[in-house]
């Protein structure tokens, strides 16, 4: 399913989600004037297309200070760009990832516990065959 094929009632769901991502299907149902079943079908469906990939806390930089933040730009092999996007959004570490113009095909945001980690999540992403360059900047202070 692509973000073009859902309706009103999917993207109300999705905006309802966005807000609190803890939200029973319950709650959903009241805050949509939907029944619980139709919320409970929507939200498989969302889940199976792939609309839907997981559901998670996000925990604002202040709270997690001892993080590493970073920003990672990446230039790929054309061919294989659909199966390197996959492979980079199965990692954890990646929190966000976004595809855009000039120079680099990928923007990658990355958080991790250590240093080391750090390392190894560059290696693995560098390590991807198709992978043709990277460019990494760690986040240091909000400004």
């Amino acid at each position: 399913m692509r973000t073009t094929d859902l309706d009103h009632t999917d993207r109300q769901l999705l905006t309802a989600l966005t807000a609190d991502g803890r939200a029973s299907v319950t709650t959903l149902a009241a805050t949509l004037g939907l029944a619980r079943a139709t919320v409970q079908t929507r939200l498989e469906k969302l889940q199976a297309s792939g609309v839907i990939r997981r559901f998670t806390v996000e925990l604002s930089a202040e709270a997690t200070p001892d993080l590493v933040h970073a920003v990672m730009l990446i230039q790929l092999q054309g061919a294989l760009a659909r199966r390197i996007a996959k492979a980079l959004r199965a990692m954890p570490e990646i929190t966000d990832l976004h595809s855009t113009n000039g120079s680099w095909d990928l923007v990658a945001r990355i958080e991790t516990a250590t240093l080391p980690d750090f390392d190894r999540v560059l290696r693995r992403v560098r390590e991807i065959d198709g992978v043709l360059n990277s460019e990494t900047c760690l986040l240091l202070d909000h400004a």
